[in-house]
This record gives C-alpha cells, structure tokens and sequence, in this order.
C-alpha cells in the first residue's frame, strides 16, 4: 500500500468545505493541510476537482447467489467502485435468499479483496416468505447488520411488528418494502394517465402508502427503529415527515429516478424504464425534493437491480429493476446541486454520512485519523450515459442516453486507489 499526496483540492465532508492538501499513509488520513510536504510515493494534482468521502450505497441487488448471469458480487464491485462507492447493502432476495448464515458468510467472503466493503442484508422471515422468523442472533454473528424482505413485503404486520421487537434486543435495522401486492395485483408502471393511456395495468399509488403508514404505527408500538426504502410518493413523504415530527424513530431512503424522471418515459413502452415502486408523477418528483432538502428523506441510494438485455425485451413482461451504482452520484449532482436545491455538504450527508450512521459504521470525514475511504471527482465533467461501457454486467439504465454533470474519477479504499480514471 503506497502513501498518497492529494495537492491542492477542494475536500468537502458534512462540516467542511476548503481547498487543502491531503496526505493518505498505512489507510488512514494522516494530515490535511496547505503546502504539505510529504514524500509520498504517489502524488496527484487536484486542482479543480473534489474529494469527499466514498459513498455508501445501502440499497443494492447484487444477485449473488443464484442469478450471477445478471451481476455477480465481484462486477457488482467493480461498477460500485466505478461510481465512487466503497461499501454497500446487499439486499437478501438472492436464490436462495439470504436466511442462512452461510450464505451470509459466502457472500462477505466473496467480496474480500474487492475494495468494497459489501454487508449481507439477512431476511425477516423464511425464505423471504413469510415462514416465521428468521434466527437473528445467527445472521447477525454470520455478518448481518440489517434484516430485510426486500424484494417483496413482509404481507404479515403481526410478523413484522415481531420483527421491530426484536431489533430492539439485536440491534438490526429493519429496513421495509413498502409494497401490498393486493393493491398491486399485477401492476407494472404508476396507476395515471399514462398508464391508461397505454393500456397497461397500474399499480395505485395506495400500496406504498398504506404499508408506509403501517410500518410507522408498527415501530410507534414496539418504540423500535423503521427504515423505509425507495421512497417515490408525495403521500409516503408527507407521512414519514410527520411521523418523524412525532417521534418515530422513522428513517428513510429516495434514488435519483424518483426526484429526476416521471412516467411519461413509459410511454416508449421501453422496460428500462420500469422499477418498483415505478416513476411517478411531476407532483411526486416536487415533494421528493422537497423531503430531501427538509431533512425527511435521510439517504439516496441507488436500488441497483441488474437484469439482462433478454429478460427486459418485452415490455409488460420483463422484471422490475434498473441498475445505477455508476450514474448515482453524477444524477445527484446534476439534479439536485447543480440546480441550487442543495450544497455539496448535503451531498455528502445523504450519500456518505447518513447511511453509515444509520448503520452504526464509521461516520467518514476527511480529517486526521480517520479511514482513508475517499472520492476524487470532476464534478463539473458532462457526459453521456452509455449503457455499454458500464462495468456491470447488465445495463439497464434508467439514465441511458441523458448528459449527466459531474463523475468520479478516483476511488481510494482504505488508502488504495481502486478504480482511477483520470
């Protein structure tokens, strides 16, 4: 492991803002300041460019085991690390999933070496459905830090209220699926205009919405910690808010999609554009933001769901799930901070700090002593999203062929440089 001199860049983390020099030495930032000397054995010029800490992505499908024709966890590595991030949750509905302490230790085996710091995410019940609970004590010694059925829901509230109880005795987030398949029914895009318009079954923006509110009551009940993933309606937002307002110990996550596109795209009949929960509405998108900017919506992820070319060709047919590790931080940025919605801090605090934090990981910040687990980027940098030049190994991109503004150029993990492309 080589020691690293970063001359002349800008480091933002949650609290700071400056342009500085940083010297990396043994994985660890060893000093930060103006006109450093060092004698490192690597020197880069930062000048116009930014260093933050990676992102941790909390929300991620990897697909391994069972489907690694889609990602495998070593491609799903290599696109994290293309996209400035170090760490990541693995949500569990692998095949099998992930209800078993063994397939928890194949998966944290696998990813060693990577660069990329990959945390199972165990089920919450049986094979993810609905088959009694899980043994948490062992998935959690397996490596587990969270418990999910993600993927699907818990259908069972008594399950899940049990669930929450007991995250308060093993210290698990419970992280939640906010979906209830009898409103969904087979539903495909967002229930509205052009849903009708297409002549496709909708899914009611009610199903999200009524297990949100169903899992806030839950942990109000048990006083037990709640982290609602993939946030998408004006509805879920507005409740979390308020149930935050009142003490819930509610958390929760959005992705880039949900506060950049609507389902007008839809209208290609082009199944890259459909994920679950789908793309909503422009008055969704309004008060996705809104929640980001006022502190509701705690962390953006990415969702990251791989599926070949094959399994997306027909549109009412293909699976749910768009990938995005690669294009997260550039969409962010060209969404959120390059329109004045929010500053390059809050950048770091929704895709850096937050998660990890919500986590009980090591809260990152560019400061002596702590892990060197940083992000050069050019966070001006235009480019074309070119799904074939992804580095995993499907590419559905939801952003495909749109100019995003800003990219990552080095990712350093644990003092390594593990992808550079300067």
């Amino acid at each position: 492991m080589s020691s690293i001199l970063i001359k002349n860049i800008r480091a933002v983390d949650a609290k700071t803002d400056k342009t500085t020099d940083v010297f990396i030495n043994e994985g660890k930032i060893m000093e930060v300041g103006e006109n450093l000397h060092t004698g490192a054995e690597q020197v880069i010029d930062g000048t116009d460019l930014v260093l933050m800490p990676s992102i941790f992505d909390m929300h991620v499908h990897f697909r391994d085991p069972g489907q690694t024709h889609k990602e495998d966890i070593l491609t799903g590595c290599s696109a994290a690390l293309a996209g400035g991030v170090t760490g990541v949750l693995a949500m569990p509905n692998t095949k099998p999933p992930c209800d078993d302490p063994e397939i928890i230790k194949y998966i944290i085996d696998k990813a060693k070496g990577t660069g990329v710091d990959v945390y199972p995410v165990g089920c919450i019940t049986g094979g993810m459905s609905g088959n009694g609970l899980c043994d948490y004590e062992a998935l959690k010694a397996a490596g587990c830090i969270a418990i999910s059925d993600d993927g699907r829901p818990v259908e069972n509230a008594e399950q899940m209220r049990q669930a929450l109880e007991l995250s308060n005795e093993n210290g698990l987030l419970v992280c939640s699926h906010c979906e209830d398949l009898n409103i969904i029914n087979g539903g495909i895009m967002n229930k509205g205009v052009t849903s009708g318009k297409l002549g496709v079954k909708g899914m009611d923006r009610a199903s999200e919405d009524y297990i949100t509110a169903r899992e806030m009551i839950l942990a109000k009940s048990v006083d037990a910690r709640i982290h609602i993933c993939h946030v998408s309606t004006e509805g879920s937002t507005a409740m979390i808010r308020f149930a935050k307002s009142r003490g819930v110990k509610v958390t929760c996550e959005t992705a880039p999609h949900y506060f950049m596109l609507t389902d007008e795209l839809l209208e290609k009949r082009d199944a890259d554009y459909r994920m679950n929960p789908p793309l909503r509405t422009p008055a969704d998108v309004k008060a996705v933001i809104e929640g980001i900017k006022d502190g509701t919506i705690d962390c953006i992820i990415t969702d990251h769901a791989p599926h070949t070319a094959e399994e997306k060709a027909v549109f009412e047919k293909a699976p749910n799930g768009v990938v995005g590790l690669e294009t997260s931080f550039a969409a962010t940025l060209t969404a959120l901070y390059h329109t004045g919605e929010i500053t390059l801090k809050k950048v770091v605090e929704l895709m850096c700090v937050n998660p990890r934090k919500l986590l009980g990981l090591e809260i990152p910040s560019i400061q002596p002593g702590k892990t060197a687990d940083l992000m050069i980027a050019d966070i001006g940098r235009k480019w074309v999203v070119e799904p074939d030049k992804l580095h995993s190994k499907s590419h559905n991109s939801v952003f495909k062929g749109m100019t995003l503004t800003g990219k990552p150029l080095v990712t350093i993990s644990k003092g390594e440089i593990r992808y550079d492309a300067r």
